[in-house]
This record gives structure tokens, sequence and C-alpha cells, in this order.
């Protein structure tokens, strides 16, 4: 089914937000809105925990495009089909795999755009680090899966290097999937679904792991993680017969698309006021920047995927994959802003769901 786009990039339209910029003004309580709210490195301050000191590097994600098939409404990266040149090319995937074969401590490799599969050097990629021995994760939105020919075998080559694919779903309804995806998103997304269970993915025994993504729709923090999870298991069974194995709760941070629909639809005091109030200290020990690097399209090293969309780069002379320097990132201090509490919010949220 052809999908109906919610609308254009913040960046093809021409919005102030899509300066970074101005974002961070807007989390500091300056220009655009008058509310400031308590500094999160004073809040981690007044616990100790400044600086944020990282764990090393595990992580390797790479934020390989901002060019997709879908222009969601609270998309942080703000990518859609008009994204088309904001993508890495041949030469600095190259150098990322010379990275990652040079660090051993790198056990996970993590792809996520844009769509990434619409990079046209995804699939050589994903065979070289695969060739490495390491775990790739594709952060897909299953509608690619669907949108052209080309792509219908994604499912078999995933299979075939083990890669673990987490998947994008709103809910398990076509409305609030639709509201925030676009119609025609929610048929898609299940027809990807069961073409992955087809081919082994979440299903009992395959080794094919097929993870799942919640994010709510509104200014509003998600629920319990478990509980979202045995009912999305339940409803997904009963109604299309589809399988999967763990889902992901993941709050929506107050950055580029979503940003632009607190402000529209004034909410943005009162959810920032939420996160604010859901500070919890046990989520600190967890959060993904403490072993994670992401890198950008164009090379340059961020603590992690927020980071990298407000263009708030590592805190290290290492600064682009051009002069990678493993001994200066590997134990470097956390860059922080106000975004950073929605990480921290009731169980956590990081790009594998809650943390406590």
């Amino acid at each position: 089914m052809a999908i109906k786009q919610l609308g254009k990039s913040l960046k093809a339209r021409g919005v102030e937000l899509n300066d970074t910029f101005v974002q961070l003004n807007v989390l500091n309580g300056k220009d655009i809105v008058d509310s400031k709210f308590t500094g999160f490195a004073d809040q981690l301050g007044s616990l100790g925990h400044i600086p944020l000191r990282t764990t090393g590097i595990e992580v390797f994600q790479l934020n390989i495009g901002k060019l997709c098939n879908q222009t969601c409404s609270h998309c942080h990266v703000d990518a859609g089909p008009d994204r088309k040149e904001e993508n890495m090319d041949r030469a600095t995937l190259e150098k990322c795999l010379a990275i990652i074969k040079s660090v051993p401590s790198i056990k996970i490799v993590d792809i996520t755009g844009g769509a990434p599969e619409m990079n046209a050097h995804f699939r050589w990629f994903v065979e070289e680090v695969s060739a490495l021995g390491k775990q790739v994760i594709d952060r897909c939105n299953l509608t690619i899966l669907r949108a052209n020919p080309k792509y219908h075998d994604l499912p078999e080559f995933f299979a075939k290097h083990k890669v673990q694919v987490v998947s994008s779903l709103p809910y398990f309804s076509k409305s609030r999937t639709d509201s925030q995806r676009g119609d025609g998103v929610f048929e898609d997304s299940i027809a990807a679904l069961q073409m992955l269970n087809k081919v082994g993915y979440g299903k009992p025994g395959t080794g094919l792991e097929l993870n799942l993504v919640y994010n709510p729709s509104g200014a509003f923090l998600p629920a319990s993680q478990d509980s979202l999870e045995a009912e999305f298991k339940r409803q997904l069974k009963r109604k299309y017969d589809v399988e999967f194995n763990m889902l992901f709760a993941i709050t929506n941070l107050p950055i580029a698309r979503f940003l632009d629909y607190l402000l529209e639809s004034g909410n943005y005091q009162e959810y920032m006021q939420k996160l604010v109030d859901a500070f919890n200290p046990g989520t600190i020990d967890g959060l993904m920047c403490r072993n994670t690097i992401s890198i950008s399209w164009d090379g340059y090293i961020f603590d992690c995927d927020f980071n990298q969309m407000l263009d708030l780069k590592v805190a290290s002379t290492a600064q682009h994959i051009d002069n990678f320097d493993f001994a200066a990132l590997e134990k470097r201090n956390v860059v922080l802003n106000q975004h950073c509490y929605g990480c921290t919010a009731g169980a956590g949220s990081s790009c594998g769901g809650e943390i406590s």
C-alpha cells in the first residue's frame, strides 16, 4: 500500500526549529519560550554525578543517513524522503569499519537512520561487520520492506547475517499508528512483520531476534514496558498471528519534529515539567551514552543519537572519525543538556527501552 506522508521535514519547510541552535535555546528557556527548568547538569551535580563519565565503548552506533520513506510526526532525526543529501558515503563507512576492527571492546554495531536500508552501501557494510563477528542491529521502520521490490528480500538478508531487527510500531491499532506515521503505515508494518516471522524472526529457537519499539503518540510518558509488551504480544498474535521477542518502551525526547509538535500544540512546558518531575536517579548507571559512541552521516562523533541531532559533539579533541582516538574517547565526560531528562524520566529510556 502506498503511504500517505504526514508532511515534509522541518528542513524542507524552512521551519526555524531546523536550526539546532534554536532548539537548544528553546530547551534552555531562551527566545521562543520563557519557561526554564532546573538544569539537568545541576540535577546530576546535586547527586554527585558530575562529571558524568563514560564506562567504555561497547556500542558503535551509526546514523547512516536521514533519507527515509516516511515522515513521522515525532521524528527526532527530522528524516524523510526529502533528506537525500545527508547519507553516509562508502569512504566514511570504510573508516567506520576500520575503527570497529581496531577496537576489541566494540561488541555491537547499531545502524539507524532515517531508513538505513535506503543507503546504497547498507548491505555491503552489514556483510563486512557481520564477518567480523560483531552483533549487527538494524533499526527498521518496517514499511521499507514493502516500499519497493528491491527491499523485499531484506528479511532473508537479515536472517543470513543474524542481524537483530529493531522495528518501530507505535501501537497495535491502525488509527494510532497511522496518526503518528502516515496513512497505510500500520497495514504495511503488519505485512512486514509477517515477512520477518516467515523467515524465523521472533520465533523460539531460531536465534533471529525481532524487537519492537513503542513510543507514545502524544505529550505523555510511556506506560510500563512489561505491561505494554504483554498486551502487544497478545493483540498482535491474536489479530495477525505476529510474534516478536521484546518490546522497548522509549520516551519521546523534545528534539526536532517532536519539539515542534510540543510548541505548536501548547504542550511544551507541561511535557518538560513531566520529564523533570519524573527524574529517576536509578537510571543514571544504565544510560546508553555511557558505553556508546554515535557517528553522524558525515563522520562526526557524539555521545548518543539525540546529542547528534542537536549537534552536541563529544567533549574530546577526537570529534571526527578522521582523528579517532580510543584513549581520549573511552573515559570522556558526557555532554549534557535539558533533553537528557527524557532518558532519565520514570523507568528511563534508551535505545534498548527501559533502564530500571
